[in-house]
């Protein structure tokens, strides 16, 4: 039996989806069923329904975006921070292994020789380090919680160049996995979808970013589980890079909002007149999924499949 923390939300909502078709038996439970913010209560829960695997698809991200994190950062913090730190401990309680959808919006920009941020580099969008959203800090404070510690110089161990600095273990491998999710699209019009978004503005910044299809985020996350890939980190997201330009010809050249969009200069511009708190645009390397003999579609291939095939709300 897996077990499905978040089961109500955007992302839950489509694991769901994903296990109900592929016949795996899961219970999908909100806080209105189990208080699972208490080990104590998560824990007997997991013994009494002899979990297999815990999902934890639970957390706050806020509404419309991410700005709504800077005035519920008690709420931020318990959901992407503290939440992550119990679902561990009650696994641990009762020998379950689990999986954590984090983020990789703890990260800005690429490495330094231009390549995407590997799963040992340290997070460079965070409490930690430069400036950062409210929500991008708690998510990165998640994945300590889950068992990393300091970042240290990559240099000292003769890594090769190009990083900087990694993440090492606090405490020994983790018993679960940490899966980034990257800016989720589909094909179905939702005020999450990054598509849908896109659609709902005129005035864009012009940004380089990974991103993750959602259905295949769940998929290749669950594959994760039912091959037992090694755990750790693995950047759950569709293999490349793409502008925020290329999307949006995407977009019109589909047919399905065939607008025009006006692009901010530069990123100060769009935090003077668009935003609250900074945003994360970064690039991420996909080598550990694909060496674990798990594929993911094509950016521009996967954003294409997706507008061929959009469903309106």
């Amino acid at each position: 039996m897996v077990i499905l923390l978040g089961a109500s939300g955007y992302v839950g909502q489509a694991y769901a989806r994903y296990l109900s078709a592929e016949n795996i038996a899961f219970a999908g439970v909100s806080r209105r069923d189990v208080d699972y913010g208490r080990v104590d209560v998560l824990a007997d829960f997991l013994g009494a329904a002899r979990a297999e695997f815990v999902i934890n698809a639970a957390g706050y991200t806020g509404k419309p975006n991410v700005d709504a994190c800077e005035a519920h950062r008690a709420e931020c913090l318990r959901g992407n921070a503290v939440l992550p730190g119990v679902v561990r401990e009650a696994c641990a309680r009762v020998r379950v292994p689990w999986g954590h959808v984090s983020s990789g919006c703890i990260f800005s920009g690429t490495r330094p020789d231009g390549s995407g941020f590997r799963e040992t580099d340290a997070p460079n969008f965070s409490f930690r380090k430069n400036l950062c959203s409210f929500y991008s800090g708690a998510k990165a404070l998640g994945e300590e919680v889950l068992g990393y510690g300091e970042a240290v110089d990559a240099t000292v161990d003769g890594a090769e160049a190009g990083g900087g600095a990694r993440w090492v273990f606090r405490e020994g491998e983790p018993e679960g996995f940490i899966w980034r999710l990257r800016i989720p699209f589909e094909n179905v019009e939702s005020p999450r979808n990054y598509l849908a978004k896109l659609m709902c503005y005129k005035l864009l910044l012009d940004a380089e970013n990974s991103l993750s299809q959602l259905h295949e985020f769940v998929r290749a996350t669950v594959e994760c589980w039912r091959r037992r890939a090694p755990f750790g980190i693995y950047n759950v997201t569709n293999p490349g890079r793409v502008t925020t330009r290329e999307v949006v010809d995407l977009i019109v050249r589909s047919g399905v909002c065939p607008k025009e969009y006006v692009f901010f200069k530069d990123e100060a511009e769009f935090m003077h007149l668009a935003a609250k708190t900074p945003r994360s645009n970064c690039v991420l390397d996909t080598s550990k999924l694909r060496h674990a003999g798990i594929a993911m579609t094509e950016v521009h291939d996967a954003l294409a499949q997706a507008l061929r095939h959009w469903v309106r709300a």
